[in-house]
């Protein structure tokens, strides 16, 4: 009945009866968007997130798009007595699993993409603390089809860098930045590739971080300042353990990123190489130098666990994209690494911090070895009496040190001045060449 007719029925029964009737309102409730599915949460997996989307009662199912069964690790819609702006929360379309799928397999990289809006809107959600102050830029890399882009602007990211590598990518992604004013700048550049080895011309989408931050006017802020940038993204399946080295020496001798301050990542890098990021000397086999430093110069949170199979994983076969997904009991897990304010002191500074690098991997040469032989090799009228100032055994093994006892064992080292003089500072020059092969 339309509000009209109500009206009119509501006076003759007023007429009738002689009471007062008073015509409320008529409330029209406005749903931003309903979900079309409920993902099932892997029980062996808990968070606050996970908690929050429990507490309304879902229907479990496992879809099948003839892609890949997805199990996504939340659900990313509305719940009861939950309203949301439309402006905010779905200006932008996320578009469809197949639609997006299909922008996937211009891709010229094994990689793995964000296509499902859920997930984008998982990740978006856990981010949007990150979002509120919009004074971080956020860089994401190589977005590919653009979901995790829109729910980043739905969810109040005021300035987003998508920093796409793959050119057939490039056309709707811009078409996205032309509608946005000023809110999304598409820039022809692989995160991954930055600031390669070398001198000559560089051609997109390799670039130097230098043209990158000039061109986007980020200028250096010092380094106990607040985080200027923020970098979103997957790490590359192939070489993920390379990227990490490569960023923990350009993050302690504050070159490339670093340059501009501290610039946070927040990556899905896989579940193997987390556990060995944040492994502890009781962890023998996963317990090594590149988790080692990472530690000592982060703070590590992680903050989500998805299963591999809620990706898409291109891969190109005879110069033809072709897209594969598979069932997998793998994860990928969403980590969040903070340098610290508190990383460079006197002692330890972006001068030397490649020094530090090499003394933590040389000691991972034997990792058996005792501490004090090494000691004795870098600081040999001191050696002993470090490790006692240190409060550490005489015959700890150097696979027993944690990190933060190596972070102030460098540092008594180089107020020694001993270490000046001692071979780790040609090994480091002589190992420059092999920086990830730890």
């Amino acid at each position: 009945m339309s509000y009209q007719g109500l009206k009119l029925l509501l006076m003759g029964i007023r007429n009738s009866f002689g009471h007062h009737v008073h015509l409320a309102p008529v409330c029209t409730s406005v749903i931003s968007f309903a979900p079309k599915r409920t993902y099932y949460l892997s029980s062996s997996y808990s968070s606050p997130v996970r908690a929050h989307f429990q507490q309304g009662k879902t229907e479990i199912i496992s879809p099948n798009l003839g892609l890949t069964q997805r199990n996504l690790s939340a659900v990313a819609g509305l719940f009861p007595g939950q309203c949301r702006p439309l402006s905010r929360y779905d200006f932008l379309d996320l578009g469809e699993v197949e639609e997006n799928t299909q922008k996937v397999l211009t891709s010229r990289n094994l990689q793995h993409f964000i296509v499902d809006p859920d997930l984008a809107r998982l990740v978006a959600s856990l981010l949007e603390k990150d979002l509120e102050n919009g004074k971080a830029a956020v860089f994401e890399c190589n977005p590919g089809p653009g979901v995790l882009t829109r729910a980043l602007l739905n969810s109040g990211a005021q300035r987003v860098v998508a920093l796409e590598g793959n050119k057939r990518s490039l056309p709707d992604l811009q078409a996205l930045e032309s509608s946005l004013d000023g809110r999304l700048e598409v820039v022809h550049c692989d995160f991954f590739k930055l600031d390669p080895i070398g001198h000559g011309t560089v051609k997109p989408p390799c670039m130097y971080s230098e043209k990158l931050f000039n061109d986007l006017a980020i200028s250096e802020v010092p380094w106990k300042a607040d985080v200027p940038v923020k970098v979103v993204g997957i790490f590359p399946q192939r070489n993920e353990r390379n990227i990490l080295w490569k960023l923990i020496f350009a993050l302690f001798e504050r070159t490339s990123i670093f340059c501009y301050g501290r610039v946070e990542l927040i990556v899905f890098m896989s579940e193997a190489e987390y556990t060995k990021l944040v492994a502890l000397p009781k962890d023998k086999t996963k317990y090594k130098p590149l988790g080692i430093l990472w530690q000592m110069a982060c703070d590590i949170e992680l903050l989500h666990k998805e299963p591999l199979s809620s990706f898409v994983t291109s891969v190109k076969h005879s110069g033809t994209g072709v897209c594969k997904t598979k069932i997998s009991k793998d994860h990928l897990c969403l980590v969040r690494l903070t340098p610290r304010q508190s990383l460079f002191t006197s002692s330890l500074t972006p001068a030397n911090g490649a020094s530090l690098v090499m003394m933590v991997k040389q000691c991972f040469s034997k990792r058996k070895s005792q501490l004090v032989e090494h000691l004795m090799l870098w600081s040999p009228e001191s050696g002993e009496q470090i490790l006692t100032e240190l409060g550490l055994l005489e015959d700890i093994q150097t696979g027993q040190v944690l990190p933060e006892e190596y972070k102030v064992l460098f540092e008594r080292l180089q107020q020694s001045k001993e270490i000046a003089q001692s071979w780790l500072y040609s090994e480091t020059f002589v190992n420059s060449k092999t920086r990830g092969s730890t």
